[in-house]
């Protein structure tokens, strides 16, 4: 992928697209918090609404029961009966029409209207429109009912006219037999009403019935026509709601609120287009796509023009490097301006030069090299020259071990033979004794032979098994003691007589001891005071044996090497430099330590810890 290309995605993944996706989202937060609010704001005005219809209506049927009421029905006149219908027929602009009816809901005599008033406010009412009113309101389910009584009947549509209205009964006696005043209300000051609150904003408000069917509407147009089944359907489960209800429809998508008034068994509808109420926020998201594509434009445009010049100048970096790489160290770049670029210009160049530097100090170095290869090969071959060294001690080693087992044959039958000497002899004999010292001197080879047999069978792993320290120093002494002693060295053993057993390989560790000893000896050859002392005990749950000199000490430089194979400071010809460190070998693969403690001219003191059996 191209430079250009990936600038491009980097500005697509760090600006525009972040941008864009946080951008979209508080828009779609904005249109869900505007949708919420407009849901709020129509639930309100549909309460609102329904309650001023409420109110208003039941202000008209108050007044009409309590002029019912107050008017002496009982003795009037047809006339005075007249009279007093047209006193309720005044009460409201909302009546159309008042008559009388019996307790049967027969009508008694002709309606009470004014046929001069416009069709849409009062229509006209023939005998079809009474017999009509008169039966609108079942009377009869509160006969028991007070003089004043007055109860609202279903919404109907005129029968001549089709202007829907509500027909409201009061009674005019305290007798089942009492007469009904029967006033029929239209919704010319309810549409007025609900013109007014459409006019302060975009909703379409509309008073409906249980039926579906409008009865009022902010849009006159509108008024009797039946609702869309979907509206509908959703209507009939928000019937008998205490508070108004919000939901969605589609097809077109309208968002809807709904407030039912029991009492009147009659609903407020406000419907308002959702995309016209959504607008404020779709066109926000328009010009935020526009600032989005603008905003790219710019990005692409301005890339194109910093990418040419950035490829200009990396492709003379290229070239740098590709001159370097074959060979041509003396290439240099042109330095422009004071930029990064420019600062890689100059480190690249600073490189040229460090690189033929570099160059001519190779070559000189060539010369220093082989000698220095020449001389670890000398190094090499001593190292050989000491392996040989050390395959021809090991060689004498199994050497010796044949010679002792050849010498443990002949010492045997001359300790049996000094043995049957003895036993033909008495204690006073003149040879007794002698023959007594022979077969010390005898048992004393022989066990000298036996400790030097089992000490050179060595194995390649060490056989770890609960061994007795004291019993393994014992044996190491016994095959060193009589030389040790006989160089005049003072002989100090200090072995704990309740030591563990240590965790060990008999013949391995014998060899470490062995080891420490001749180290020893070998160190004390010309110091004035020479005292070897070997001392066995615990420390810390672990056993411990020290071999302890008065010897020369060894030097602090050469303290940290002492363990490093073939590494000496005795003759070449005496010492192959393995001892130690066969000896830390030996103790790590048990599981132990060899720790050593020693300073120049005070002696030295080896300590072997080994874990418990």
């Amino acid at each position: 992928m191209r430079l250009y290309q990936q600038l491009i995605l980097f500005m697509l993944a760090a600006t525009v697209l972040p941008l864009a996706i946080v951008g979209f989202l508080l828009l779609s937060r904005s249109e869900q918090a505007l949708a919420q609010r407009i849901d709020e704001q129509q639930r309100a005005t549909a309460t609102a609404t329904a309650e001023a219809v409420e109110a208003s209506l039941m202000e008209v049927v108050n007044g009409l029961a309590r002029s019912a009421e107050l008017l002496p029905w009982e003795r009037a006149t047809p006339d005075e009966v007249r009279g007093m219908l047209m006193l309720l027929y005044g009460q409201s602009t909302t009546v159309s029409a008042v008559i009388q009816a019996d307790a049967n809901g027969q009508p008694l005599g002709p309606a009470v209207f004014r046929s001069a008033e416009p069709l849409e406010h009062h229509p006209a009412f023939d005998a079809a429109s009474v017999r009509q009113l008169a039966h609108a309101v079942p009377v009869e389910q509160f006969r028991d009912g007070g003089k004043g009584q007055a109860a609202l009947g279903s919404a109907y549509v005129h029968a001549g006219s089709g202007v829907a209205a509500v027909p409201v009964a009061v009674k005019l006696g305290a007798s089942e037999e009492a007469p009904y005043a029967v006033a029929e209300l239209v919704f010319t000051q309810l549409e007025a009403l609900l013109a007014r609150r459409a006019n302060d904003g975009s909703a379409r408000l509309d008073v409906v019935d249980t039926e579906g069917r409008i009865l009022a509407s902010s849009q006159p147009a509108r008024r009797m026509a039946a609702l869309e089944p979907e509206l509908r359907e959703a209507l009939g489960s928000l019937q008998g709601a205490d508070t108004g209800r919000s939901f969605q429809l589609k097809d077109p998508a309208r968002r809807v609120s709904v407030a039912w008034v029991d009492a009147l068994e009659m609903g407020v509808v406000v419907t308002e287009d959702e995309a016209l109420a959504l607008t404020p926020v779709r066109e926000l998201r328009t010009t935020v796509l526009a600032s989005v594509a603008g905003a790219l434009l710019v990005l692409l445009a301005l890339g194109a023009l910093f990418t040419r010049r950035l490829d200009r100048r990396l492709a003379q970096v290229v070239q740098g490097a590709e001159a370097y790489g074959r060979g041509e160290l003396e290439r240099r770049l042109p330095v422009e301006g004071q930029d990064e670029l420019s600062e890689l210009a100059s480190t690249f160049n600073r490189m040229g030069e460090e690189l033929e530097a570099s160059r001519a100090r190779l070559m000189s170095w060539n010369d220093d090299l082989r000698v220095r290869v020449e001389e670890a090969t000398a190094d090499l071959r001593a190292a050989q020259l000491q392996l040989v060294e050390a395959q021809k001690l090991a060689a004498v080693g199994q050497l010796g071990a044949g010679v002792a087992h050849e010498i443990n044959n002949p010492l045997a039958g001359i300790l049996g033979n000094v043995q049957l000497l003895l036993l033909d002899r008495a204690a006073d004999d003149t040879d007794f004794e002698t023959l007594r010292k022979i077969e010390q001197s005898a048992k004393r080879c022989k066990e000298i032979t036996q400790n030097l047999l089992r000490f050179s069978q060595q194995r390649e792993r060490p056989d770890l098994r609960p061994v007795d320290l004291n019993a393994v120093v014992r044996d190491a002494l016994s095959l060193t003691e009589n030389q040790t002693r006989g160089e005049g060295i003072d002989l100090v053993t200090e072995l704990s007589a309740d030591v563990p057993r240590v965790k060990a390989d008999p013949g391995h560790l014998s060899q470490v001891v062995l080891a420490l000893l001749s180290n020893a000896r070998t160190a004390m050859m010309k110091t004035p005071v020479k005292r070897l002392t070997l001392r066995t005990g615990e420390r810390d749950g672990m056993c411990t044996l020290e071999v302890e000199d008065t010897g020369k000490g060894i030097a602090e430089n050469i303290r940290p090497r002492i363990f490093e194979p073939f590494f000496t400071t005795k003759d070449v010809w005496s010492n192959v430099g393995l001892g130690l460190s066969v000896a830390w070998r030996i103790i790590t693969e048990a599981g132990g330590t060899l720790e050593v403690r020693s300073e120049a001219g005070q002696g030295a003191r080896f300590t072997i810890v080994l874990p418990r059996a």
